[in-house]
């Protein structure tokens, strides 16, 4: 999770690709449990809306452990590519420090391993 935007990976059930119902609950309990800003527009207040969260969403179908790997790097990169850590173990509530943990990720990857453009960023999404 990020300040403005957040990125996940999730594995649901099998036959289960409800990822639009999962979106709506998330975003209903945290915009509860948040106070809603005093200068909410208009047309957020008439849609009972704390205007937290943008309306849509990108979602994503991973296709093979390749395509994960890069999703992965994204995800850990992202708060350094924002400015907001040095270093991905730097970022709070990043799972970084987990992955290393189990191996999946060297200590000093963002230091050496790193190759931005194949971190999972769409092409036509591409931020330069």
């Amino acid at each position: 999770m990020l300040p403005d935007h957040l990125h996940c990976l999730w594995t649901l059930p099998p036959d289960d690709a409800d990822f639009p119902t999962r979106w709506r609950m998330i975003k209903a309990l945290f915009s509860r449990r948040v106070a809603h800003p005093p200068d909410r527009r208009p047309s957020l207040v008439r849609k009972r809306e704390a205007g937290v969260w943008q309306r849509r969403y990108w979602e994503h179908t991973i296709r093979d452990e390749r395509d994960y790997a890069a999703h992965m790097d994204y995800i850990h990169f992202n708060p350094v590519k924002h400015g907001i850590a040095a270093h991905p173990a730097a970022w709070p509530h990043s799972s970084f420090r987990r992955c290393v943990a189990r191996g999946v990720y060297p200590e000093d990857w963002a230091l050496a391993y790193v190759d931005l453009p194949h971190t999972g960023e769409r092409p036509d999404q591409a931020v330069g």
